[in-house]
């Protein structure tokens, strides 16, 4: 799916976060919700001006962060816009919170963002715990996406 286009449900992915798949093993996704400001959700809207690189999740008394996530500002916003790469509050239950911090603490995963996308009208954000992939796990992930390209190419000239 590209990257301003919609699914069959209601679904307009803004932005991925293509490094997190190369970076990490996902071992498990969740949808948040993110609490923005205004001129951050119009900016969001009208230009689609996210950016996940570097960006990961924080949880600081019982609540998750996003952190490192910019934000370009809105261009008709003057004063009432908000810095660029602020912290932002994501929106998901205590269960689901505590869940989280509990693992990473545990087994000394990670929470990234893996893109963000307006699902009936609102921002969400889907996260995912991740373990760090070693040098010779991303070669391995290299060679098995090429090989699977070379048999996809094989079978169309078999055709």
């Amino acid at each position: 799916m590209g990257k301003n286009e919609a699914s069959g449900d209601g679904i307009k992915i803004v932005a991925k976060n293509k490094t997190a798949w190369h970076e990490y093993f996902v071992l498990e996704k969740i949808e948040a919700g993110i609490a923005l400001a205004g001129t951050e959700v119009k900016s969001v809207r009208m230009k689609g001006a996210i950016s996940l690189k570097e960006s990961y999740v924080n949880f600081e008394k019982g609540e998750a962060w996003l952190v490192g996530a910019r934000i370009s500002p809105y261009e008709q916003g003057n004063i009432y816009n908000h810095p660029p790469e602020r912290p932002r509050k994501l929106l998901l239950h205590k269960r689901e919170i505590l869940k989280l911090q509990r693992r990473v603490e545990e087994k000394g995963l990670t929470v990234v963002p893996l893109c963000t996308y307006f699902k009936q009208g609102k921002l969400k954000v889907e996260i995912g715990l991740c373990k760090g992939k070693h040098t010779f796990d991303k070669r391995e992930t290299v060679q098995q996406r090429e090989a699977d390209r070379e048999m996809s190419r094989i079978l169309k000239r078999s055709r």
